[in-house]
């Protein structure tokens, strides 16, 4: 994939996210997949080809959503309630983009002093020790 084609992309697959986001609310929440029907749906044997970008979108909306569980839905009321918000979406965006390995400050200063300094602001903003 070029540059820009993943620009082309890239706003592609926001535009679906944005449009998931708009219609979520009318998608059942649990999914209604009997155990198996997803799996049973894929290709016995792994492609030998790439599909075009433009069938992988199709083939999430047509597979892979009946099998989701709507954790945006603001009808969801179990475990948590909706765990994502467009800033958020973004951010994961361009933390991928960026693929920082943040587990030591050697690996990234920047990450590790953001991190720490993030947590620093929580710990005062909740009175804690």
């Amino acid at each position: 994939m070029t540059p820009d084609e993943f620009r082309q992309r890239g706003k592609e697959v926001v535009d679906w996210i944005a449009d998931y986001f708009e219609r979520v609310e009318s998608l059942p929440v649990l999914s209604r997949a009997k155990p198996g029907e997803i799996r049973a749906s894929l290709p016995e044997s792994a492609p030998q080809d790439g599909e075009p970008f433009d069938a992988m979108l199709q083939d999430v909306e047509r597979l892979i959503m009946p099998g989701i569980t709507h954790w945006q839905s603001p009808s969801f009321f179990a475990y948590f309630p909706s765990n994502n918000s467009f800033p958020s979406i973004l951010g994961d965006l361009l933390s991928s983009g960026l693929g920082v390995q943040g587990m030591l400050w050697a690996t990234s200063p920047a990450c590790t002093e953001l991190e720490t300094h993030v947590l620093d602001w929580l710990i005062e903003m909740l009175g804690l020790p």
